[in-house]
Formats: structure tokens, C-alpha cells, sequence
């Protein structure tokens, strides 16, 4: 008898155990330890990670409704700063995109890579959720196929594009987001095929096209106002 009842006593905890492995909360009602949460009336995780009193910390992993075992995305939290660092995945797992996140808030660099690949396609430089720095595009092959600055979300200065074989292709100036200043297309050969300036996203002034490095025409600009 006293047998069976020790069995009782023991499943019972075991049982009770296994209730608490997930889900718990302090003394203050705040989430701590291991949690798991599923979506609405489904066995498939939406994510699952760790607690330290209301603070997650360590890793999470992210599921969608239909991504089966295979995390969309992992953010691994610090005990120590509010940065979190982030990766996003194809289904497959490849990733998508990695960097750090304060809040909602993208910051430092990003980096993006090709689909299915790793190969790197983009980086850019976030400051506070705002696109802040340099931001370059790759081909497959690793050559650089654009670079633009922005300040605080705007594109400021130079915007270069590249032919697959390094050459410049097209050359634009921006100033507050808008195009001001020089603007120049270049040939497969990288000879000068048209420019001109802009003046807050208009053109403006004399734009020269050539053809085979020689000039062929001129246009003034806005047109009809003592156009050539």
C-alpha cells in the first residue's frame, strides 16, 4: 500500500514537473525560465526561448505558421545591452539577412546575402532604425555592382553604379534624397555617353551626349526656356 502510494506521489511530480518545464512565472508575475508559445488551435511553435525575470535572454527561435521545425529567424539577447543580435532564414535555412536590433530598431551593419546562397548581396549601416552610412550592392561573383551614402535615411553625395567587369556605368549626385549636381552615363568602355546636372530631381542646365567620346548634342534644360 505504502508502495503504491509513493508511485502516486511520484508520477504526480513527475507530471507537474513536466507542466512547469515551460511557461512559469516569478514571484511578480513575470515570465521566467524556458517558454514556448504554439499558434491558435496548432502543435506548430510560434517561438520558444528563455526568461530571466521578464528579460529574455540567450537565444530565441521564431517559427511561422507553416515552417514545421525550421526557424524564419533566431535573435540571440544579451543580460548585458538592450542590442540584440538577428538572423533571418529561407525555409531551408539559408540565411537571409543578419545584424543587430535595439527595440524594432535595425542598427550597425546589416548584411543580406543572395537567395540560396552565401554570397553576400548587400550591406548597409543603420542608426537608429534609419539607414545611416554605406550601403553596397553585390553580384553574384563579388563584384561591386553599386555603393550610395546616406545620412540619417537620405541619400547624400555619390551614388556609383558598376558593370559586372568593374566599370562605372552610371554616376549620380544627391543632396537631401534628391538629385543635385553633376549626373554621368557611361558606355561598356567607361566613355563619358551623357551628362548634365540636376537641380533638385529636375535637370537643369546644359546636358552633353556623346557618342564614341565625341560630342553629338546639347540640350538646355528645363526645356523651352531658352532651350539649345
Amino acid at each position: 500500500m505504502q508502495n503504491r502510494f509513493l508511485f502516486f506521489v511520484f508520477v504526480c511530480s513527475t507530471i507537474i514537473g513536466n507542466a512547469q518545464e515551460f511557461n512559469a512565472f516569478d514571484a511578480d508575475g513575470k515570465r521566467h525560465g524556458k517558454w514556448q508559445k504554439k499558434y491558435e488551435n496548432s502543435n506548430q511553435i510560434r517561438y520558444e526561448g528563455t526568461f530571466d525575470h521578464g528579460k529574455e535572454v540567450g537565444e530565441f527561435k521564431f517559427y511561422k505558421s507553416n515552417s514545421g521545425k525550421s526557424p524564419t529567424a533566431i535573435k540571440v539577447f544579451s543580460n548585458k545591452t538592450d542590442s540584440v543580435s538577428v538572423k533571418y532564414f529561407t525555409s531551408k535555412g539559408k540565411v537571409i539577412s543578419a545584424g543587430n536590433m535595439i527595440g524594432k530598431e535595425r542598427i550597425g551593419l546589416w548584411t543580406y546575402y543572395h537567395k540560396g546562397s552565401s554570397k553576400i548581396m548587400m550591406t548597409e549601416e543603420y542608426k537608429s532604425g534609419k539607414l545611416h552610412g554605406e550601403q553596397k550592392t553585390y553580384f553574384e561573383n563579388g563584384q561591386l555592382t553599386e555603393k550610395i551614402m546616406y545620412v540619417e535615411g537620405e541619400k547624400q553625395g555619390k551614388r556609383i553604379v558598376y558593370s559586372e567587369k568593374g566599370i562605372i556605368m552610371k554616376e549620380f549626385t544627391y543632396e537631401d534624397d534628391q538629385l543635385h549636381g553633376i549626373t554621368k552615363y557611361y558606355d561598356a568602355n567607361g566613355k563619358v555617353r551623357i551628362e548634365g546636372d540636376y537641380k533638385r530631381d529636375r535637370k537643369n542646365g546644359v546636358w552633353n551626349y556623346y557618342e564614341n567620346g565625341k560630342l553629338l548634342e546639347q540640350k538646355r534644360f528645363p526645356l523651352g526656356k531658352g532651350g539649345m
